[in-house]
């Protein structure tokens, strides 16, 4: 190779190199992207909704799994011990997250994300499972409360990230939006059916924030805990509410066993509704893989069962 060939190989390189490192800086690419660990699905959904490309979202509960049923592994302490920022629910959901993290050493911030918003306190025997006896966590479950997450969320980010606050700022905004469209959605259905058409059973107490914000009746004969075992006595009386009451329709829960379920349908003689998502999103390929695209789903399988025919 020539002098002339060899100088003008190694510039074509080195133009190569400084236009991906352009691209790199330009584009962000991972340079000011932070590690944010949630404790579930649904949590972990909204981070990226408002953190976009500038954050790298952990789950240590993921899609399709059962959070009353976590236990802590070793790889969940080393996930927390590098991140950025530590984000939980709260309301008693997930209150073994601050005793992981004080094990694993991380210093860093704890984001409680339903900070400020007004719980629901839960009355009944069947609540008496919960980890906290006296607070419903699914708070999530009321789209205005998620707009409070929202919020909480993304001042987290900006404190932890400030040169990413343009961006979290318009995610959060744009992602208001789409909370307030899906909010209006939720009231404009409910609003068509007929009083005795908005009590239903679910397999699990998860949605009663649902019930106060939008005008509905869930009965469960499961507690908010969703391991909980419901006495027969328990059932008995739930099935005889519903003959009395002639509930429209029963749906099962998605990360709850069926067959309890079933029975309640079978001996009541309502119809069997579908399958609502509570407290965690689907995989990927399924109905409920975001927080929205799951109260959308939630909707249309209530309305689908509720609708007068």
């Amino acid at each position: 190779m020539t002098y002339s060939s060899s100088h003008s190989f190694l510039r074509r390189a080195w133009q190569t190199v400084f236009l991906a490192l352009a691209f790199f800086v330009a584009s962000g690419a991972r340079a000011a992207e932070i590690e944010v660990v949630a404790s579930f699905s649904i949590l972990g959904d909204l981070i990226r909704q408002i953190g976009g490309e500038r954050v790298s979202v952990h789950t240590l509960i993921g899609p399709g799994q059962d959070a009353h049923a976590y236990e802590p592994r070793p790889s969940d302490a080393r996930l927390i011990r590098r991140a950025g920022l530590i984000v939980q629910n709260g309301l008693g959901f997930d209150d073994w997250l601050p005793r992981l993290v004080r094990a694993s050493g991380y210093r860093g911030r704890l984001l409680v994300a339903s900070e400020g918003i007004r719980p629901l306190e839960m009355h009944g025997e069947n609540h008496r499972h919960a980890r906290n006896e006296h607070i419903d966590p699914h708070a999530w479950q009321d789209v205005a409360n998620v707009r409070g997450y929202a919020d909480n969320i993304a001042a987290a980010l900006i404190a932890a990230d400030p040169g990413g606050a343009n961006v979290y700022r318009a995610n959060v905004a744009r992602y208001r939006a789409a909370l307030d469209a899906l909010e209006a959605d939720i009231r404009a259905a409910v609003a068509s059916l007929p009083q005795e058409r908005r009590r239903v059973v679910s397999s699990h107490d998860a949605f009663a924030y649902f019930a106060r914000a939008y005008g509905m009746t869930f009965l469960a004969p499961v507690g908010t805990a969703g391991h909980s075992k419901p006495g027969a006595r328990d059932v008995a009386r739930l099935i005889e509410q519903l003959r009395k009451e002639k509930a429209p329709a029963v749906f099962i829960e998605s990360i709850a066993d069926p067959r309890l379920i079933e029975r309640i349908r079978a001996e009541s003689g309502a119809v069997m509704g579908g399958t609502l998502y509570s407290d965690a999103l689907s995989p990927p390929e399924g109905p409920a893989p975001t927080y929205i695209a799951m109260m959308r789903h939630n909707l249309g399988t209530l309305m689908a069962a509720l609708v007068a025919r």
